[in-house]
């Protein structure tokens, strides 16, 4: 068993495994009647879905904290999917005016939106609060992304309506819960630092 606590490379009953890639997965695939937005997206995990959904000729959505590290990352995707179609807007998951702006722009100007990867987050950052006044990681890695799915949902109902093609929401998670000492922690507190020193938030 890993460290984490699973068999290293099994596959599963969908014939993945941890072993797998992204192009494994989505071998065969042909997304170029999909629209998709990947948080998260200038590198990691993010960076290589959206990469793979490019490869089969998704319309790809980056949001990004400022545009110069979107504009970055879709040149350097661009020059290993030539025919890539790759759109950088800008947005901070942690503010939510940002996200608020992030998908008032996004609904106005794109049609359809099929699939939505909630893929971003922080971790382990020092303490401190969002322009909101929440602690950044929660606000981050939870609320940012509970406003932007909240925000988009109607975009992706009507267009699962009139394309017929049923929309994805995804979101990802770290396995670090299973490092926690199973307390919790107090809603009631969220934004005291002393919740972060006791490795609870």
């Amino acid at each position: 068993m890993g460290i984490w606590g699973w068999p290293w490379g099994r596959r599963g009953l969908s014939g993945f495994g941890s072993a797998s890639t992204a192009e494994d997965i989505a071998a065969g695939i042909d997304a170029s009647h999909l629209t998709a937005i990947v948080t998260g997206a200038t590198n990691g995990i993010g960076k290589e879905t959206a990469r793979v959904l490019a490869l089969r000729g998704a319309n790809v959505i980056i949001p990004a904290r400022t545009l110069e590290s979107g504009l970055k990352v879709k040149e350097s995707l661009a020059e290993e999917v030539p025919s890539s179609k790759l759109h950088v807007m800008e947005m901070d998951l942690s503010s939510l005016d940002s996200v608020r702006t992030f998908a008032g722009s996004f609904n106005s100007s794109h049609k359809h939106l099929n699939v939505l990867i909630n893929n971003a987050g922080i971790m382990a950052c020092p303490f401190q609060l969002s322009k909101d006044g929440i602690e950044l990681q929660f606000a981050t890695n939870h609320l940012g992304h509970f406003l932007l799915t909240n925000l988009l949902l109607d975009k992706m109902k009507s267009t699962a309506k009139e394309t017929g093609v049923q929309g994805r929401i995804v979101n990802l998670a770290s396995t670090a819960h299973r490092r926690s000492d199973g307390k919790g922690f107090d809603l009631n507190k969220l934004n005291n630092e002393s919740n972060r020193k006791k490795d609870v938030i």
